[in-house]
C-alpha cells in the first residue's frame, strides 16, 4: 500500500506560524470580528510595510491599531494629527543647549518602532511631506542632518472617509508609500451583540491590560527574512503583472498601479501564505491582497467618479477579466 506523501515546508513554519496566530489571538481578547484587518496588519508586519486604515469613527480602528503595537513588544509612539499641526511637531527640532554652547536635535514623536497616525488626513501638504522621506527611507533629514531609524519602523494611519471639513486630500507619492489601505465596515449584528455584551462590563478595562507582548524587534527581524524565502510560481508573477499592466490601460482609470504596487502585491501574498501556514503562495492568496494593495494607488475618471463607482469595482472586473493560473 502506498504511503501518502507528507507536505514539508522548504523554511520552518511551525514557530512563526505558532507566534502569528498568538499576536492574532492577543488582539482578539478586546476585538471582536475584523479579521480581515487583523489578518492585514500581520501581514504588513511580517514584511515591514505601512498600513492606511480607513474607515467611519467608532469600529475600532485606533483601538486595534494600539493592541497590534503592543503586541510587538517594540517603541510605539501616537501622533494625532490636526490643521495646525508643524513638521518640527512630527519630527523635532534644534534646541539651544545653553551649558555647552550649542544646538542639540530633540526628537520628536515620529521615532518609534510602531507609529500610530491618528486622522492623517487632518495635517497639511508641509507636514504631511515629514512623513514621505521617513516612510520610504527610514530616515529623517532635519536641518541638514540625517537620523536613520531603528529597525523596525511600521507607520499605521487612520482616516475617515465621511467627514472632510478640515481635511486634505493625501498627496498619491505619500499614499504609494503604503503597503496596504484597509476598509474597515461595520460590524454584523452578531458581533454587534458580542461587542455590547463585551464592553458593558467592568472587565473589558482588564482585557485591553491583559494584551501582552508576544514579539519583540529582533524576532520580527528574522520573521521578515522568511518572506523572501517563500517560493512564487512564475506563471504568479505574470498573474501580478498582468493585474498591474490592466490598470494602466483601463478606461475607467486615470492613474494605474506602479511596479511598486507590482511589488505590494507579491510580499503582501507572500506573507499571507506564511500566516496560512505555507511556504508557496496560491491564486487565492494573490486575490486576497490585491484589493487592499491596489485601491489607495488607482485614480478613477471623472465619469466614474460622477457614477458613484469605486476602485475596488475596478479591480474586481480586472480579476473577473483575467485567467487564474493553475
Amino acid at each position: 500500500m502506498a504511503q501518502e506523501k507528507v507536505f514539508k515546508p522548504r523554511i520552518n513554519l511551525e514557530n512563526i506560524q505558532k507566534l502569528l496566530n498568538k499576536v492574532q489571538d492577543e488582539i482578539r481578547k478586546v476585538i471582536i470580528g475584523q479579521d480581515s484587518m487583523i489578518q492585514l496588519l500581520s501581514a504588513a508586519m511580517l514584511t515591514g510595510g505601512h498600513i492606511l486604515i480607513e474607515g467611519v469613527p467608532g469600529i475600532a480602528k485606533t483601538l486595534t491599531a494600539k493592541l497590534f503595537a503592543r503586541t510587538l513588544g517594540i517603541n510605539f509612539s501616537r501622533i494625532q494629527f490636526t490643521p495646525d499641526l508643524m513638521p518640527s511637531d512630527v519630527l523635532g527640532t534644534s534646541v539651544y543647549n545653553a551649558k555647552k554652547s550649542e544646538f542639540e536635535f530633540r526628537r520628536g514623536p515620529i521615532f518609534a518602532g510602531v507609529l500610530l497616525v491618528d486622522e492623517v488626513n487632518r495635517a497639511p501638504a508641509k507636514t504631511q511631506s515629514a512623513l514621505i522621506e521617513v516612510m520610504e527611507e527610514r530616515q529623517v533629514t532635519v536641518d541638514g542632518t540625517t537620523y536613520p531609524m531603528e529597525k523596525p519602523f511600521i507607520v499605521v494611519a487612520t482616516q475617515n472617509p465621511i467627514e472632510h471639513e478640515g481635511t486634505y486630500r493625501l498627496p498619491e507619492a505619500q499614499l504609494d508609500r503604503f503597503l496596504f489601505k484597509i476598509q474597515v465596515e461595520y460590524p454584523s449584528l452578531e458581533q454587534e451583540i458580542g461587542i455590547i455584551t463585551r464592553f458593558q462590563s467592568s472587565a473589558y478595562l482588564n482585557e485591553v491590560e491583559s494584551v501582552k507582548p508576544v514579539l519583540n524587534a529582533d524576532r520580527l527581524l528574522e520573521f521578515s527574512k522568511a518572506v523572501f524565502a517563500v517560493h512564487i510560481e512564475e506563471n504568479l508573477i505574470r498573474y501580478i503583472a498582468r493585474i498591474i499592466h490592466e490598470t494602466r490601460s483601463h478606461s475607467g482609470l486615470i492613474l494605474g498601479g506602479s511596479p511598486r504596487a507590482s511589488l505590494s502585491v507579491a510580499y503582501g501574498a507572500k506573507a499571507i501564505a506564511i500566516i496560512n501556514g505555507r511556504d508557496f503562495v496560491t491564486p487565492d492568496d494573490v486575490q486576497f491582497v490585491v484589493f487592499p494593495a491596489l485601491r489607495h494607488r488607482l485614480i478613477l475618471t471623472p465619469e466614474k467618479e460622477i457614477e458613484g463607482a469605486l476602485t475596488d469595482d475596478i479591480i474586481k472586473d480586472i480579476i473577473l477579466k483575467l485567467e487564474v493560473p493553475r
